[in-house]
């Protein structure tokens, strides 16, 4: 399969992933506003979807891939089975764990309802409904990181999508039937959710044992060192791919202390990931199994080379997103979220959120590619080392900030945060000597920076002279927005011919 067909496919899962879940958010917002009870489900929706994200855009991969890839098709086989069977008892045994300990959880995840018992019970309640997704999306992404192993990524792009799939058809399903209050509404929805990811691991279990040759050998888990060493590196693993999932983990406890902080944050959020999650997807699915077989060919060079191409990739899509959603942040929160229960207080306070969230978008794609390498080479101390410096700096500027720009400010804080999680991995890659800047990256870092400055001055004059801006024309906005990018970006010479010739070159 060519570079261009397997990027594609899963590029396309993870934007209809990710439009599905705009869809979501939207009626989220509609049917929950940002009040207490919406502050309370999204809370206890935050750690499940910590981990539906991080598994979902690899974050196992990183693990997995580099050491399954090492050995013959029967051994990896028959390992692929003992991780599943021991990972699947470790979560079954974690659920049960939060679903005793849920209101002690509920405490930890928003400190700043410590006062509020309705609302806290509402979180631990939402907590106990929601979790179970937990283990069924990680071993589902378990299940996925062996298919992108043997190549089969039809699975891996098309199963996440039950998740806000489910979640829409129970949305649309309680504002056909009777009237419920909002914290019955939420419950359903936290249900309903636990029922998706069980969908998912259904679908990608369905492709691990299809084909001729079965992907997965399940039995009584053996002990191993390989084993041992999967285990171990699992949550390390987990916790560094999902650094900015941590970092906005920490915000949301900040956010607590703020009336419909955690709504506004959550909202913003999930603009956000958008292009981050696009970028994430891409990276652990193709860039990962890459630069792993050209570490362990020797090939330091062509390691170095692949890497500075991907960052380039990546910021040709994150520094344009990153300047339209600063620009565009205030018709955005108000033509996504501003219907129903969500008022216009509700639509300025995620605008300048994800304004302040914006801002760290090139920061944190950037580091998602170079933590790339880290896994491929089995440096997890290095990424865990990174990641945990990021979240340090997340959360003082986030304290820092906090008290004189509000839930705005803690935003911010993330954004520090991840700049300060992408310049810790570019230590730890200099340390190893996997990471030397050409002058080829940097000449496109800066020619991508005009033809985005272009963009961005060319939306700011629409936006001044547009004097209210609805759906259709804010979906004309971006349209034009990213025409004039095209334009300048092939004008500066940001993207080139070349850039598809190397994209389409079979790998």
């Amino acid at each position: 399969m060519s570079l261009i067909r397997s990027s594609l496919l899963v590029g396309l899962g993870s934007v209809a992933s990710r439009v599905l879940g705009f869809v979501r958010d939207m009626l989220f917002a509609q049917a929950l506003g940002a009040g207490p009870v919406a502050d309370a489900f999204l809370a206890a929706f935050r750690l499940p979807n910590l981990v539906r994200r991080t598994v979902g855009e690899g974050g196992l991969n990183a693990a997995l891939i580099p050491a399954l890839g090492r050995l013959e098709p029967e051994e990896a086989a028959v390992t692929a089975g003992d991780v599943l069977g021991v990972f699947g008892l470790a979560l079954v045994g974690l659920t049960a764990l939060v679903e005793l300990g849920a209101g002690a959880l509920a405490l930890l995840l928003v400190p700043g309802l410590h006062e509020d018992g309705g609302t806290l019970a509402l979180v631990a309640l939402y907590t106990r409904l929601a979790f179970p997704i937990v283990p069924c999306a990680a071993l589902a992404s378990i299940g996925a990181a062996i298919l992108n192993l043997h190549g089969r990524f039809v699975a891996t792009a098309l199963a996440p999508l039950a998740v806000n799939g489910g979640l829409i058809l129970t949305l649309l399903a309680l504002e056909v039937v009777a009237p419920l209050p909002l914290a019955r509404k939420a419950a359903w929805l936290a249900g309903a959710s636990s029922l998706a990811g069980l969908i998912q691991l259904a679908l990608v279990a369905a492709a691990l044992r299809s084909g001729r040759v079965r992907l997965v050998r399940l039995r009584r888990p053996r002990r191993s060192p390989l084993l041992k060493s999967l285990l171990l590196a699992g949550f390390p693993v987990l916790a560094a791919s999902g650094a900015v999932q941590l970092f906005l983990l920490a915000a949301t406890q900040i956010a607590s202390f703020w009336p419909s902080g955690v709504s506004w944050l959550y909202y913003a959020e999930r603009v956000v990931q958008l292009p981050l999650g696009l970028m994430a997807a891409l990276g652990s699915s193709l860039l990962l199994p890459e630069l792993a077989r050209r570490h362990r060919a020797g090939e330091m060079r062509a390691v170095v080379a692949a890497q500075n191409r991907a960052i380039e990739v990546s910021l040709l899509l994150a520094l344009p997103a990153s300047a339209a959603l600063i620009i565009l942040a205030g018709p955005m929160s108000r033509v996504l979220f501003e219907r129903g229960a969500f008022g216009s207080a509700d639509a300025e306070g995620t605008a300048l959120v994800l304004m302040a969230l914006s801002v760290g978008l090139p920061f944190a794609t950037a580091a998602k590619v170079l933590s790339q390498t880290l896994f491929a080479r089995g440096s997890l101390k290095a990424a865990v080392a990174a990641a945990a410096f990021g979240l340090a700096v997340t959360v003082a500027a986030a304290l820092a900030l906090a008290w004189p720009l509000g839930p705005a400010g803690i935003a911010l804080g993330v954004s520090i945060g991840c700049l300060g999680h992408a310049a810790a991995v570019a230590v730890g890659l200099r340390r190893y000597s996997l990471w030397s800047p050409d002058r080829a990256l940097a000449g496109r870092v800066v020619r991508i920076a005009a033809a985005a400055a272009a963009m961005g001055l060319g939306l700011e004059a629409a936006t001044r002279v547009l004097p209210q801006i609805g759906t259709l024309s804010l979906a004309g906005l971006c349209l034009a927005g990213l025409a004039v990018y095209g334009l300048a970006a092939v004008a500066t010479g940001a993207l080139t011919r070349d850039d598809w010739t190397a994209l389409t070159k079979q790998s």
